[in-house]
């Protein structure tokens, strides 16, 4: 360590960082599940990349698979059944990177949801919102991307559709579809140009990410929960070194033990039953991996609607659900940070978690959209569902198309009554204390429940800590000729009451909690 010093002058830093803490709650550990994940598909991504090789030339196959031998099929294909057959440690490999792939998809999700539900994306971490996003969307493609280069008929279905999605582009759709696929496909050589961007391109990519993810935490340290006092928050949490280093490094043996077990017990995606990629055939029931099962849904419950233009056909109803959609999607969760700043006004600096329910609206909005992702999710399945539950399938297409815009709205307002309720219970435990469990005789020969105060941590988790002093008043807008400000004030304004607004349906009038006046504005941060 001396002579590290000596040379190095690591001494400031280490001191600086070593005691660093960081939180033990159990949410946290959902972002290092998908680094774990993503450092175990880097390790059996290597080892793949030896034995399989990416071509689309024609070959007969002549391994141990005995079904499909002297069967044509292509390089990729054909290499694939050769990693699952014989490669020894091939077929673990195979999926233990399939699984760790879905996991670490799953992973992001849930760590973007934990932020988004906490607030955690507030000042000054807006940053690693963005950066969050952006991984969700290289993950997407990522997997889609892996998913496609065995060139087995499930997969070679999935390039077909992207395929008739690119082609779907208005005006330049068909000069997209030559620089991706190079020509017609089947024809051209669609695995040779995924698999750099597979193991090369978006991997580099996701690193950065990560590596800039990792600085920008280490450097602003990790959201907390309320606590007593700014004493105690401070230093919540366990110190880097020892104790988290090691708690870090047996959560990734963990993860990756899990991992492998199931890549062991629990068969997926097997190729050889699936047989080559063939234009004219199809699997029944097939369903892409469930990251993208929403764009399936999408594209099964978008109505036909095209339109005929100078000669040219727009195809909307597959350049809306699966190019639109997404897009938007993409685009809304990145721009939500700055969206609520502008409703609320709120650009305090915020190092506390918001209890979901403390933050009903976002909450609200929150639900809505897992609404319409589930929606879609299960509508990419309805062929399914419809199959086994012996229901009518365009019955089922039609429930998924209402659902489209009615589970949302259901789940908005359900969600937004349910936080209310929760934060009047909330309100009620401060004011009148938790049930002790003993029972008193009052002198009037009564008998009534002893109410304890709540402990000091139980009283700051009960704290609704969405000031009302945000709520801004209606602008004057009654005049002759609204201006732009003025338009642009009021819509500023109903945006406000719409996220804040509510709480006067908790406390009532103007107070606060407890009957006490609101916080003011030169409160510090927290």
């Amino acid at each position: 360590m001396r002579a590290a010093d000596e040379r190095l002058g690591t001494a400031g830093f280490l001191g600086r960082n070593i005691g660093k803490a960081f939180p033990k709650h159990w949410s946290f550990l959902l972002g290092e599940i998908g680094l774990y994940s993503l450092v175990v598909l880097l390790l059996t991504g290597t080892f793949l990349t030896l034995f399989f090789h990416p071509g689309s030339a024609r070959v007969v196959y002549g391994g141990s698979y005995e079904p499909l031998r002297g069967i044509r099929m292509s390089e990729a294909y054909s290499s694939a059944l050769r990693l699952s057959f014989d490669v020894r440690g091939g077929l673990l490999m195979r999926q233990l990177h399939h699984w760790a792939a879905l996991v670490f998809v799953a992973a992001i999700c849930a760590h973007l949801l934990r932020v988004f539900f906490t607030g955690a994306f507030r000042r000054p971490r807006e940053l690693n919102w963005l950066i969050g996003v952006t991984m969700f969307g290289l993950a997407l493609a990522e997997g889609f991307a892996g998913y496609s280069l065995p060139d087995d008929l499930l997969s070679g279905t999935g390039l077909r559709i992207m395929q008739g999605i690119v082609l779907s582009v208005p005006v330049v759709g068909t000069y997209l579809a030559m620089v991706v696929f190079g020509g017609e496909f089947p024809g051209q050589d669609i695995i040779s140009r995924l698999f750099p961007v597979h193991v090369l391109l978006i991997p580099g990519l996701l690193l950065g990410l990560v590596a800039a993810h990792l600085m920008i935490l280490w450097h602003q340290t990790h959201t907390q929960w309320p606590g007593r006092g700014r004493r105690e928050r401070a230093v919540a949490g366990e110190p880097a070194f020892p104790a988290f280093a090691a708690q870090s490094a047996a959560f990734f043996l963990t993860v990756a033990g899990v991992l492998a077990g199931m890549a062991a017990f629990l068969q997926i995606n097997p190729v050889w039953l699936y047989g080559p990629y063939e234009p004219d055939q199809v699997s029944l029931g097939s369903q892409p991996d469930w990251y993208v099962g929403f764009l399936e849904g999408a594209l099964r419950i978008m109505p036909r609607l095209t339109t005929t233009l100078w000669g040219h056909t727009v195809a909307w109803n597959v350049f809306v659900p699966a190019v639109v959609l997404p897009g938007a999607f993409l685009t809304s969760l990145a721009l939500y940070p700055f969206a609520e700043r502008l409703a609320t006004g709120d650009a305090r600096v915020h190092h506390l978690l918001d209890r979901p329910r403390n933050a009903a609206t976002r909450t609200a909005l929150g639900a809505a959209g897992i609404a319409w992702y589930g929606d879609l999710w299960a509508a990419g399945g309805d062929d399914v569902l419809a199959n086994a539950f012996r229901l009518p399938l365009n019955g089922s297409v039609w429930f998924f198309r209402v659902g489209f815009f009615v589970l949302p709205v259901l789940a908005f307002m359900a969600t937004r009554r349910v936080c209310l309720t929760l934060q009047r219970s909330d309100l009620r435990k401060r004011r009148e204390g938790v049930e002790s469990g003993l029972i008193t005789r009052t002198p009037d020969g009564g008998f009534a429940e002893r109410h304890d105060a709540p402990a000091a941590d139980s009283a700051a988790l009960l704290r609704t800590r969405q000031p009302r002093e945000l709520v801004r008043p209606y602008p004057d807008h009654i005049v002759p000729l609204p201006t732009p400000g003025r338009i642009r004030a009021q819509l500023r304004a109903r945006a406000n009451r719409f996220y804040l607004d509510y709480q006067s349906e908790v406390h009532g009038g103007g107070q606060g909690e407890a009957g006490t006046p609101p916080a003011r504005r030169d409160e510090p941060d927290d």
